[in-house]
């Protein structure tokens, strides 16, 4: 049997052909695809008693998930034999919101448009929210955000991307389920970096779900060498790399002052007028680039003392004017009230920072004398007795919340968003209880 030239002679090969050449290369993807991004076939191993509904490609960040939604679909659409589906002529794609079906799955890099060839791109109509290929294929873009928005529709395929940041998960998914009425046989795929959801847990377990896996490392000749260091030495063994880079559903972390489930049921779509709304931040020890990241939270409280979570704009690696800065983008934008800022670490020179591109902007220092464990225990009973929600996803710090124990985070790492939530919801709501032990200055 003939043997196949290794991965560096393969590599070698490509860089010795023409530039017209490798661009042809490049989109025949079955030349680059890596084993997790083949489509399921039939086997009774995979599929013990029937066929499969339900793709589902669980990867880490950069796994090759978008562009192995925007191959299958493109592949099912012009009735490549390897693909076991039938389009029906009708395709939901469906994100988080609009916004991001339109950037990520069909605008993106990877996305839809980017796989097509020329003679057969099909018509992006992001008014009417619709992609029209030549040969007749629909597919409408609906948002998670709106689980309504599927009913009455019908489709024979769906591609649902990064179903763990779905607001109304449930919701949305149990919609689709009526809507894949079409064709011999609907299927669907779902490419998405994984949470410990009972969705998602369900999923797998179904027979009639093939399930597949990849880490980041495994799409590592088209991600930059520089980010892949980055990521093993910053998360590699924790828990969050665990799940954001090994693809890995991450159980709930014994001790845990946060369940995700608990944090999901309290979730809303728009928050009400606010009577109140604070921007906490929690600046970074240092400026260097290795320095923790700064957390910059918001939150506002309603008429009826009901505390809503509206702004995650954590920014990491960022300098003094950038941060500062953005507190001050948000301030505005959300015409808020204050700034609450620990100063455990910088002091003075935390405020003269905040203030120093925006002199109006008015500053509440807060000094700690507990520990971040003493200090989040009574947030989290806020929690618990139903005074706060989030009005929207925010993964990052709900990632934060749910793995922080009274050693802290998996790592040792900062939990700068987390803190930052803590600080506002003291401000908010426990500042005239004394709980936790905060001096203000």
């Amino acid at each position: 049997m003939r043997r196949l030239p290794g991965k560096e002679q393969r590599l070698a090969l490509i860089d010795g052909l023409t530039p017209v050449w490798r661009e042809t290369l490049h989109r025949d993807w079955p030349v680059f695809l890596h084993p997790a991004q083949r489509p399921p076939e039939r086997p009774p191993e995979v599929m013990p008693g029937g066929d499969w509904r339900t793709w589902l490609f669980l990867g880490g960040r950069g796994a090759g998930k978008t562009r192995t939604g925007a191959e299958w679909l493109t592949g099912i659409i012009h009735e490549d034999p390897h693909y076991l589906a039938d389009s029906a002529g009708r395709i939901a794609l469906i994100g988080e919101t609009f916004q991001d079906v339109r950037q990520v799955m069909i605008e993106g890099e990877s996305g839809l448009l980017a796989v097509q060839r020329k003679d057969r791109k099909p018509q992006w109509l992001p008014s009417r929210r619709l992609l029209q290929w030549p040969n007749g294929a629909i597919a409408q873009v609906f948002s998670a955000n709106d689980p309504d928005g599927l009913r009455g529709n019908q489709f024979g395929l769906a591609w649902s991307d990064e179903i763990s940041k779905w607001p109304y998960l449930e919701a949305t998914w149990n919609m689709l389920q009526f809507c894949l009425r079409l064709g011999a046989a609907p299927r669907q795929l779902v490419t998405t970096t994984p949470r410990p959801l009972r969705l998602l847990k369900k999923l797998v377990a179904d027979p009639h779900t093939a399930v597949t896996r990849a880490t980041t490392f495994e799409n590592e000749a088209h991600l930059a060498q520089g980010f892949l260091s980055f990521i093993t030495g910053e998360y590699g063994g924790t828990r969050l790399g665990r799940q954001e880079i090994d693809g890995e559903i991450i159980e709930q972390v014994e001790g845990a002052l946060w369940r995700l489930d608990a944090i999901d049921a309290l979730r809303v779509s728009n928050a009400p007028a606010m009577q109140r709304i604070v921007v906490a931040v929690d600046p970074p020890a240092s400026s260097a680039g290795t320095a923790d990241a700064c957390g910059i939270v918001a939150v506002g409280k309603a008429a009826d003392g009901i505390c809503y979570v509206l702004a995650d704009n954590t920014l990491h690696g960022a300098q003094p004017e950038e941060w500062s800065a953005a507190v001050s983008r948000l301030y505005r934008r959300l015409d808020a009230d204050c700034v609450v800022a620990e100063v455990n670490q910088g002091g003075e020179m935390v405020r003269s920072v905040l203030m120093l591109g925006d002199p109006g902007l008015p500053v509440r220092m807060v000094r700690a004398s507990r520990g971040k464990w003493l200090r989040a225990e009574p947030v989290a009973m806020l929690y618990a007795q139903g005074r706060v929600r989030h009005a929207g996803a925010f993964r990052e710090l709900e990632d934060q919340m749910c793995d922080f124990t009274a050693d802290g985070l998996a790592g040792g790492r900062s939990p700068d968003r987390l803190d930052a939530l803590v600080w506002a919801l003291h401000e908010l709501a426990l500042k005239n209880r004394g709980e936790p032990k905060i001096r203000a200055t």
